[in-house]
């Protein structure tokens, strides 16, 4: 079944791979843009982004100093999530374009330099997906159910879900089906929504499926995956607590609770033959996990020699604004990985969280983390934009990979006032209207200032509204502005890439209320304090977040990098 995208004139298909940097370790180091597709550029008017506007926009991205791309699912899928339900792993979904596309799209990138990871769905498929409805067609214990998790239900007459497992968008993580004769069946599992059936990787059927899908991308020409619920593929049915409540696990000398749907040890025999398939490929490729598991600890078993390359560091995505949580954290994650050999990798907003600048503004220090609807308290945009600027100085100036989402150069902020009766998440109908969801940060990015959808599309459509306020973020006007977001980041990324911070190590300076350290010969310090603090008389200023005070001090809520003669 494997072929790329491109085929030569005898039918074999072309391996190709990597623009940008000839490291095959440049993933160590490197800082990838997340682009959401569907709301990164519409070129054909119909409100949605697609592949050719994605194209057309790279210049962007490569301007900005990004060494890659990361791309949100484009695959076949009726979009009841978002594209994160696929009904084909091998090919581009006609909303968003062609293989073909796909290819042009890839050859631009790799001739702007940059590499293109692309996102893996691995934990479920689609209830289109050509296999689940097999499934449905075919009996109990057959061999297309057992490609999914279907299970005898409880009490009289199995009317009772086999477990009393939630899903991550509320609600019942169990679905009866009525079988062909017309009487209520099995049960089958979703963690997700009920249209994302999750597989059975204890399936070797199953695993066989997706090393091919590794290979079809693969030779197509990605630098590599992005794996979706990389903690989730394999459960544990062995005396699992039916209320899926966590329970004693066994691991090494001690016992620690984690629920049976999550983060099991069986996971990473699938990334160790993951990893096989990759390091077979010329150029460097990679697998990055998303795995929500608790705790750093728990992270770097994800990155060891022999699995995956990157994963990303979500403890370090919900620090609090405090300076002591944060030099916790970050020496944490450098050491916790460091003694695996991996890299770390720094995030600070994506596609599932609330947007740095509004989740930054607010100044009681209560977490927030599912959305922020029209009538839920309001963040302080202009101190939320302060502190995320700081945060994203603060993020570039540390050892290893760094990852910003589409928008995050412009300082966008969440859309806190989306009209309820335009959201698309799931969470927001499973959770019967008590959970805003996602589609606050998911909202399509401004380019010009003027037209109905700011540039992003050419008849001003949009799958979802844009704020009013938005014009003042939009990329034309800040482009060649002093002082600007985008040009604060833009600049970052150079003197990342020159003084070679990404490749560096962190050496801590001592501070009250700030986090300063110095990574090379670039003293980092962020002033998290309510007073403005001073620079060391040998430290010369290169960047800043935020204009310093008379006098050369660094006010609050502001982080500054400077050249220093004490090297780290």
């Amino acid at each position: 079944m494997t072929r790329g995208c491109r085929l030569r004139t005898d039918g074999r298909p072309v391996v190709a791979g990597a623009g940008g940097d000839p490291d095959p370790a440049w993933w160590r180091h490197a800082v990838i843009y997340q682009i959401y597709p569907r709301s990164f550029a519409d070129s054909d008017g119909d409100g949605f982004g697609d592949l050719p506007g994605l194209t057309a926009r790279l210049d962007h991205v490569a301007d900005l100093g990004a060494d890659a791309v990361w791309l949100s699912p484009f695959y076949p899928s009726p979009q009841a999530d978002a594209g994160y339900d696929v009904s084909d792993y091998r090919d581009v979904d006609p909303m968003f374009g062609s293989l073909a596309d796909f290819d042009a799209l890839l050859a631009r990138a790799h001739g702007l330099g940059l590499k293109v990871i692309v996102d893996l769905v691995p934990n479920h498929t689609s209830d289109e997906h050509p296999w689940f409805r097999a499934a449905l067609a075919a009996p109990p214990g057959s061999p297309e159910r057992n490609r999914y998790v279907f299970r005898d239900g409880r009490g009289p007459d199995g009317a009772e879900p086999p477990t009393d497992w939630a899903i991550v968008f509320g609600g019942s993580a169990w679905t009866r089906v009525t079988d062909p004769d017309g009487r209520p069946g099995q049960w089958y599992l979703h963690l997700f929504d009920v249209r994302q059936p999750d597989l059975n990787w204890d399936n070797p059927q199953v695993r066989a499926e997706f090393a091919d899908v590794l290979r079809f991308w693969l030779a197509c020409g990605v630098d590599g995956f992005r794996v979706d619920v990389a903690h989730g593929l394999v459960k544990r049915w062995d005396a699992a607590d039916p209320r899926g409540l966590p329970e004693p696990v066994p691991e090494g000398d001690e016992a620690v609770t984690r629920p049976p749907m999550w983060d099991q040890e069986g996971v990473h025999d699938i990334y160790r033959s993951w990893r096989r398939i990759v390091d077979g490929y010329p150029g460097g490729r990679v697998l990055v996990a998303e795995a929500w598991v608790e705790g750093v600890e728990r992270i770097a078993r994800y990155v060891r020699p022999d699995e995956m390359h990157q994963a990303f560091n979500f403890p370090y995505l919900f620090t609090p604004w405090e300076p002591g949580a944060l030099r916790q954290v970050i020496a944490h994650s450098l050491e916790t990985v460091g003694r695996v050999g991996a890299a770390a990798t720094w995030v600070l907003s994506n596609h599932d969280v609330i947007r740095a600048p509004s989740r930054l503004g607010f100044r009681d220090g209560v977490e927030r983390r599912h959305g922020i609807g029209a009538d839920d308290p309001r963040p302080d945009e202009a101190l939320g934009l302060r502190r995320a600027r700081a945060a994203t100085l603060l993020m570039l100036a540390l050892p290893g990979s760094a990852y910003l989402y589409q928008g995050e150069e412009l300082g966008l902020p969440e859309h806190t006032t989306l009209p309820d009766e335009a959201r698309q998440d799931p969470t927001w109908w499973r959770s019967r209207h008590t959970v805003r969801g996602r589609d606050g940060c998911r909202v399509p990015i401004p380019w010009t200032a003027g037209g109905a959808s700011y540039g992003f599309s050419p008849t001003g459509r949009s799958w979802l509204p844009q704020p009013p306020s938005w014009a003042g973020y939009a990329l034309d006007r800040q482009q060649g502005v002093p002082g600007s977001t985008y040009e604060l980041v833009r600049a970052a990324l150079r003197v990342r890439r020159e003084r070679g911070l990404g490749r560096g190590s962190l050496r801590w300076v001592d501070g009250v209320r700030t986090v300063s350290f110095v990574n090379g010969d670039v003293l980092v310090l962020v002033n998290l304090g309510d007073e403005p603090v001073e620079l060391p008389a040998d430290a010369t200023p290169l960047l800043s977040s935020a204009p310093l005070d008379a006098g050369g001090k660094v006010p609050t809520d502001t982080a500054v990098w400077a050249q220093t003669a004490v090297r780290a």
